[in-house]
Formats: structure tokens, sequence, C-alpha cells
């Protein structure tokens, strides 16, 4: 209903009466889309920088660890 309301094809009475609830409700709805796109954009970018260098992190740990176990196993093959 909040996408319906953004397009702006039918007014917000027409939606609320098509889907049987009170015009305020999806006025809010509307707002909240709104808000939460603003959100998208801005923090979401953010968000995404955080976890990659969070999984960039974790998966250079694990590249030590293989190291690790893969020299000593070499190690033990030598014997």
């Amino acid at each position: 209903m909040a996408l319906e309301a953004l397009r702006g094809d039918k007014t917000i009475q027409e939606i609320a009466v098509r889907h049987k609830v009170h015009p305020n409700q999806v006025t809010m709805w509307k707002q909240r889309a709104v808000e939460g796109m603003k959100e998208v954009f801005t923090k979401g970018a953010e968000r995404a920088t955080g976890d990659h260098v969070g999984e960039i992190r974790d998966l250079h740990a694990k590249i030590g660890e293989l190291t690790v176990k893969r020299d000593f196993l070499a190690k033990g093959l030598k014997w």
C-alpha cells in the first residue's frame, strides 16, 4: 500500500478504500516508507562498508589459520 501511495497513481482515499483501511494508516505507512528509503540510501551504504571490513578481517583470519594448518601438515609429512 505504501508503494501504491508513493507511485501517486491513485489517491490515498482510493488506496484506503481498496484495502479496507483508514486513510490515515496509508499516509502513515507512506511516511515510514519515505523515511526508510532515506535510511537505506544513507546508513545502508555505511553499513555495507562496515560489513565488508568485518568480512575482510574474518577472511584474513581464516587464511592465517589455513596457512598454519598447511605448514603443520607439511612438516608432519616430511618425517
